[in-house]
């Protein structure tokens, strides 16, 4: 067993012992070598799926290791977004500056592939050596007559969560750019689904089906046009509360717009977000028409989940994700599938999230704030926990000590949102758990040879 770093027992707690709450919101602490990334990566991931611009990551060429494979994010169109660039600095540009080297890059690019605007990411190298980005980014735009924006992401600033306020701050500089295309009365815009496995479609259709023009999607299955009219929609729906809140805020300190937090994920949560999008607009036909849609899918979907219940009822799961949001979520989820939450931990939850989460676990459940992998690998034993639900830096982990895994974060390849994606996940938890491969781990045959 480890000890708990001294600055990060504040950081953890069990629910039952105890009434003081979580701290949040603290820098890493030196040696514990947490499972967060750094604010390129989050901006990164944030903006990736704006499908028709370009996107330029002035750095070396190391941090283009986040470029398009990272995620599960589709288009429906465009697939330039899929083709990430780097201006690949080096010893030569360090030393002397890589801003004609930007330059060059974003007049090429442009001209080759015609996008409709240019993000340009700004990497740590980038700001030790003191480029002027923003004047690059303008120079180019007035010369191509498209966006270009530079998104201040350098790692050494902070982590992920930074990286999304970033992001939002370059997102930002397209609304309000038309004011011409109309809109709907009954429109919103969706902020912070990013379409993984083509979710935001899954999403689209249910809004349609409730006689709601979806005018922009932030940024799942993005397209600039979109973003530019999206300070006229009626409604922002802010599904990732962490990545999308200040974009949000922005606009409606800017244009009025108003915004609600909602998640898509898990039966309770995916039909109070569509009733709670019809009761903003208080028009009866939306109201019918968005009972009757969680009616049929119910209807279809809880006589299929009753086979997985039936063998998981019992189980127990930990739950490590980025956005805590996500962690409400499927803490419900599971308890329709009978399994108990033991572990649950976020790398960017606020005091507010880790409030609510005390309040919606069962008695014993250890909470923990951007957890490093010894620490969630002990108490992943000390709990007897059956499944891990997090990312691709959670798997190794809970293979190692010989549980099941489920991939909930960006890099995964099936729709787990909507009334579709909680069949997904009941598959895929009851797939994974139920797997006899586990008895043969050498973890369990040890833990069993001890007992």
């Amino acid at each position: 067993m480890i000890e708990i770093l001294e600055e990060r027992k504040g950081q953890i707690v069990e629910k039952g012992k105890g009434t003081g709450d979580i701290e949040c919101g603290k820098a890493s602490a030196a040696g514990s070598v947490s499972q967060r990334a750094c604010v390129f990566c989050g901006s990164r991931v944030v903006l990736y799926p704006i499908a028709d611009a370009l996107h330029l990551i002035h750095g070396p060429i190391g941090c283009a290791a986040y470029t398009w494979d990272i995620r599960g994010s589709m288009s429906s169109g465009p697939e330039l977004h899929r083709m990430s660039f780097s201006t690949d600095l080096s010893e030569n540009e360090v030393i002397y500056g890589g801003e004609k080297k930007l330059r060059a890059a974003l007049v090429e690019l442009i001209d080759a592939y015609g996008p409709k605007a240019a993000f340009v990411y700004s990497t740590c190298i980038v700001g030790l050596i003191g480029d002027d980005v923003e004047a690059v980014c303008a120079s180019v735009a007035r010369e191509k007559g498209i966006p270009v924006l530079p998104v201040h992401s350098e790692g050494f600033k902070g982590t992920k969560k930074d990286g999304y306020r970033a992001a939002c701050e370059a997102v930002f500089n397209l609304t309000g750019t038309d004011e011409e295309t109309p809109v709907s009365p009954f429109s919103i815009n969706i902020l912070g689904d990013f379409n993984l496995a083509g979710e935001t479609w899954i999403i689209k259709d249910y809004y349609r089906r409730m006689g709601i023009e979806v005018v922009s999607c932030i940024t799942g299955d993005g397209r600039v046009d979109e973003i530019r009219k999206s300070h006229r929609a009626a409604l922002n729906v802010v599904q990732c509360a962490g990545s999308m809140t200040h974009l949000a805020k922005m606009m409606k300190e800017k244009y009025g717009l108003p915004f609600i937090r909602v998640s898509y994920f898990g039966i309770e949560d995916m039909s109070k977000a569509l009733y709670d999008v019809a009761e903003r607009f208080g028009d009866d036909r939306i109201m019918k028409a968005t009972v009757d849609l969680i009616g049929e899918e119910l209807g279809t979907l809880l006589p299929a989940l009753d086979r997985y219940r039936a063998d998981l009822a019992g189980k127990k799961a930990a739950i490590y994700v980025g956005g805590s949001f996500k962690a409400f979520s499927l803490i419900k989820a599971l308890r329709h599938l009978g399994v108990s939450t033991v572990i649950v931990g976020s790398q960017t939850g606020t005091p507010e999230d880790y409030g609510y989460l005390k309040e919606i676990v069962d008695e014993g459940t250890v909470i923990c704030d951007d957890a490093n992998p010894l620490e969630l690998a002990r108490f992943i034993l000390e709990k007897g926990a059956d499944i891990l639900i997090g990312g691709v830096k959670e798997r190794p982990i809970a293979y190692k000590l010989g549980i099941a895994f489920c991939d909930h974060n960006h890099e995964r390849k099936e729709a787990l949102a909507g009334f579709e994606g909680m069949l997904n996940f009941a598959r895929e938890v009851h797939a994974s758990a139920m797997s006899p491969v586990w008895k043969l781990s050498p973890a369990r045959i040890s833990a069993a040879r001890e007992e």
